[in-house]
This record gives C-alpha cells, sequence and structure tokens, in this order.
C-alpha cells in the first residue's frame, strides 16, 4: 500500500475536476469561457420535459399499390421492346391488367410477363385479357418495408429540427410511436412528419389539346395534373396542364436541398442536387426536350411548368413559389429527408406538460436522495472508517454518472431515474465484496496493510466479473430495445463504469493514502 502509484492519484485528481467541470452546467450557467465539451447539461427525456407524443398510421396498402403503378412503366418496356402491341394496361390495387390487341400475341405475352415479373401470379383469364396479382408474400414484404422507410424518413425530418434524443419505433404492424421531448409546437411537428414529399419531374404535352383533354379526350399516356389553387377554396382557379403520364425523374434521385434565393424575383427558394445518377438523368432529359417544357410536381400538385433553354449538365434544379422562409427550410427538410413511401395519418396526440415532468423529477431525485442517505449510514454503521471511504467513493461515483451523462448528451428519463437509484446498491456492493475479503484476511492472522493488499486483490476478480456480465446485459438492453428501456440501459452502463473506477481506484487511493500518513498500524476500524 505504501507504493500506491502517484500517477493514480493525479488521474482521480483530474477526473474529479473534469467531473465537477461537467455537472456544473446542471445546476447553474457556467462562464462564455468554459470548454464547450463541458458547458452541455443533461437532455430530459418526454416524461420528465414534456414534449410531443403521436402515434402515427402508415396507409400500407398505399406503398403497395404505388409499388404496382411503379410496374406499369416496366411492363411497358418489355412488351415494346417484343413489339407486342396492347390497348390497355393498368394498375388495380395489387393488380396489373392488360389488353393485348392480337390474340395471336397472348401466349408470348403471358410468356414474356411471367419471366419479368416473377413477383406476380398469372390469373387464367378469357379473350385478349392478362391480369398479374401481386404475390401475399410480396405484398407483406412491401408493407413491412413501407413502416420501416417512413420510420427512417420521419427521424430524419425530426432531426433536423434539432431536438435532442426523439423516439421513433415501430408499434404493431403498421404504426409508429413519436415521442419528442421539449418540442411544443405541435401543429409544426405534424405537418412537418405527415407531407409525403412526393417530387417528380414530368414532360408538358406540348402536341397534345388540353381544351380536348378536359372535356375528357386525354391523349394515350398522358394525365391532368393541377396547379395550386389562385383563390385558396376554389379548386376551379387551379391551372390545369397536360402532362406525360411518364416520371423522368422523382425525389428518390436527390441527395441535397437547400434553401436559397431566386435572383430573378428576389424571393426564396429550394435548390436541389440530384446524385450521380440523377445527374445523368437530367442531363439527358434537358439536352434532349431543349425548348419544351416540364413539370416540377411536388405532393401531386404542379409546383412549376419551366421551358427547358438549354441543357444542364450541373445536376441540380430549383424550386420556387413564393416561400416564406420557413416554408422554404420545412420543404428543404423533407426534400432531404426523402420521401415517405406512403401517406400517415395522426391516430393518437398528446402534448404532455412540463408540469407532469417536474413532478416526476422530484419524486426521482427524492428516490435518488432517500436511497443515497439509507446507504450512507448503513456503509457507516456498519463498516466504520471503512464505511465512510466507501461513502466519498459512492459521492465521486454520483457525481461521475451526472459529468458522463452531460458529455455524452444522453438523455434522464424516469426509467433512468430507476438505473442510477440501482447504481447505487451496485457501487456499494463492490465495496461491501472489498471489506469483507480484508476481514476474512484479518481472521486468518494477517496484518493489517496485508490484510488490505489481499482483500483488494482477491476482490478484483469478483468485482470485474460481476460487472462486466451486468454491462453486457445493459448494452443489449440498449441496443434492442427502445425509449424508456434505452434510457434506463444508459444510466445503468455509465453507472457500472463509474462504480468500478470508484470501488477500485478511488476507495484504494484513499486507503493508501490513509495509511501512509499513520505508518505502523496495528487496528482497522472495520
Amino acid at each position: 500500500m505504501h507504493s500506491y502509484p502517484r500517477w493514480k492519484f493525479w488521474l482521480i485528481l483530474t477526473v474529479l475536476v473534469v467531473s465537477a467541470m461537467a455537472s456544473l452546467p446542471n445546476v447553474t450557467s457556467v462562464p462564455s469561457w468554459w470548454p464547450a465539451s463541458l458547458s452541455q447539461p443533461m437532455s430530459l427525456g418526454l416524461d420528465l420535459k414534456g414534449g410531443i407524443h403521436l402515434v402515427l398510421d402508415v396507409d400500407v396498402d398505399k406503398a403497395v399499390a404505388r409499388s404496382v403503378e411503379e410496374d406499369i412503366d416496366s411492363a411497358r418496356q418489355v412488351l415494346r421492346k417484343a413489339k407486342i402491341r396492347y390497348r390497355k394496361l393498368a394498375a388495380e390495387g395489387q393488380a396489373l391488367h392488360l389488353t393485348i390487341k392480337k390474340a395471336g400475341d397472348i401466349a408470348a405475352a403471358e410468356k414474356l410477363l411471367q419471366e419479368e415479373f416473377t413477383s406476380y401470379d398469372m390469373v387464367p383469364t378469357s379473350g385478349n385479357i392478362i391480369n398479374l396479382n401481386l404475390k401475399p408474400d410480396v405484398a407483406d414484404e412491401t408493407r413491412k418495408f413501407a413502416v420501416d422507410q417512413a420510420i427512417e424518413v420521419i427521424r430524419g425530418r425530426i432531426d433536423a429540427l434539432g431536438t435532442t434524443e426523439p423516439v421513433i419505433v415501430k408499434q404493431g404492424k403498421h404504426r409508429i410511436l413519436v415521442q419528442i421531448p421539449g418540442y411544443e409546437d405541435t401543429a409544426h411537428a405534424k405537418e412537418l412528419i405527415g407531407r409525403t414529399a412526393q417530387l417528380e419531374f414530368k414532360l408538358v404535352d406540348e402536341k397534345g389539346d388540353l381544351q380536348k383533354a378536359l372535356g375528357g379526350q386525354i391523349p394515350p399516356g398522358d394525365i391532368i395534373m393541377y396547379g395550386p389553387q389562385k383563390v385558396k377554396g376554389d379548386p376551379d382557379s387551379a391551372q390545369p396542364y397536360l402532362l406525360k403520364k411518364r416520371t423522368e425523374l422523382s425525389g428518390t434521385e436527390i441527395s441535397d436541398a437547400r434553401v436559397s434565393i431566386d435572383s430573378r424575383f428576389n424571393e426564396y427558394a429550394v435548390t436541389l442536387k440530384f446524385n450521380s445518377k440523377g445527374s445523368r438523368r437530367f442531363d439527358k432529359l434537358t439536352a434532349a426536350h431543349v425548348g419544351e417544357r416540364f413539370a416540377i410536381i411536388l405532393e401531386g400538385t404542379v409546383n412549376s411548368a419551366p421551358v427547358i433553354r438549354e441543357r444542364i449538365a450541373g445536376g441540380s434544379a430549383q424550386i420556387t413559389g413564393s416561400f416564406s422562409p420557413a416554408e422554404a427550410h420545412d420543404l428543404a427538410i423533407v426534400l432531404r429527408a426523402g420521401a415517405l413511401p406512403a401517406p400517415v395519418k395522426v391516430v393518437e396526440e398528446r402534448s404532455i406538460g412540463p408540469s407532469l415532468g417536474q413532478d416526476s423529477i422530484d419524486q426521482g431525485m427524492d428516490s435518488i436522495i432517500i436511497g443515497c442517505i439509507l446507504v450512507l449510514i448503513f456503509m457507516g454503521v456498519y463498516y466504520k472508517m471503512f464505511g465512510l471511504v466507501a461513502n466519498v467513493a459512492l459521492i465521486f461515483n454520483m457525481l461521475l454518472i451526472i459529468a458522463a451523462m452531460s458529455m455524452i448528451g444522453g438523455t434522464l428519463t424516469l426509467p433512468g431515474i430507476a438505473g442510477i437509484v440501482l447504481t447505487i446498491g451496485m457501487a456499494v456492493d463492490a465495496n461491501v465484496l472489498i471489506f469483507e475479503r480484508i476481514r476474512e484476511e484479518l481472521h486468518l492472522g494477517k496484518t493489517p496493510l496485508a490484510a488490505i493488499d489481499g482483500g483488494y486483490d482477491k476482490a478484483f476478480s469478483t468485482i470485474v466479473d460481476a460487472n462486466i456480465t451486468t454491462l453486457i446485459a445493459a448494452i443489449v438492453l440498449f441496443q434492442f430495445g427502445s425509449g424508456p428501456v434505452k434510457g434506463f440501459a444508459v444510466t445503468l452502463s455509465v453507472g457500472i463504469l463509474a462504480s468500478m473506477f470508484t470501488a477500485i481506484t478511488v476507495t484504494r487511493a484513499i486507503v493508501a493514502a490513509s495509511t501512509e500518513r499513520q505508518g505502523r498500524i496495528e487496528k482497522l476500524s472495520i
């Protein structure tokens, strides 16, 4: 004990100072010169801080229908390549319906479609009609993927709000639980989350007759879409467009979206940057259709239909529309995060006030304080002077947990407080193992210094084994748990590491410093 390394004393002192500096922002404001990494207070979860609680329902059947619609273009290209002519090619729910012009092409068309569309079942029909139904297992997989993809898109949108530790998890087969701590603008959050943000680029049919199309004579391969309503609530005020049905580019090929200023009109706009695939397609599109118009369609509404003046090789485009700064910012967020694979609907909405959170904090702090006091009294009475050493280490341990949670940006939840209370007991448990080992060594007739050395050395492996197994369980909880479970796992993991440091290093340093000053020791107060 007399040769305890000096560098460990300096390590403990350094950890103590850093922990105190990192914990201070939780109780008071710190000066401007305070290190940035030590200036953040601990984040509070929804159950403590309040915020927004939403349950969203994903229209997974719409995702399946959209997947089938996307296969129409593929079927069209396959049939044209094989020079098989058709009268009708349409999607309805989970099925593709085709009407072949010549009866002699039916067998070739069926064979070709079976080879190309393996995810569909061929349904026997009469005449020149071919029906393809999406296989049930493929439809189920599409539904599952739609929910998973929606979770990732929503996560990207919420992260852009700057909130800390949002909870976004799957609930049931097609619902998503969203919790945003500390965010109070429910209407804005719902609007940002719920926007489908489907972005498409289609060519305007310059040769088609718009008036005849509006009268019902829509040319094959065309559709009618409308711009925004010029008079709110009046659908007749929206400008109609006759567009090619084929989507030339979509939002899936966007790599970035940023707020910008349109130099022509000096108003806010959103500048899009395509990925490599999208840049090549946009370059090819603009080169082949100079002098023609192409429509930018956002969420089913034609945002604009500019004329392609020249080939655009830079892989970028701009969306304008008299946006306010907030509208341009939100649009950039949803386009950058990606489009939802299917519409979502809010089926449950709650706003949790901070008063409820304050009650939870007060009750949690009471449990921590009462638990600490009881443990401190027990250790002081039962282990005497060594119990006081353990109490000093326990206070150090609590300081370490608060500092670590603040530095890593962890979120404290109500289950997290339960993890801290559990850690208090586990921290003392390590000291109990050491002190009982020291008592055993004394009963064997060893000298006090030898008993201390033996107690720490023999208890070391037991402490490490017990804490490592608990730490593994905490990591598993964090990896596969969600929401409150993760909050518990974070504080438990931090507490385990802190308790191992204080029990093995801090208490031994205090005992070593005490024995060095006293010289020869005849009896231990344990």
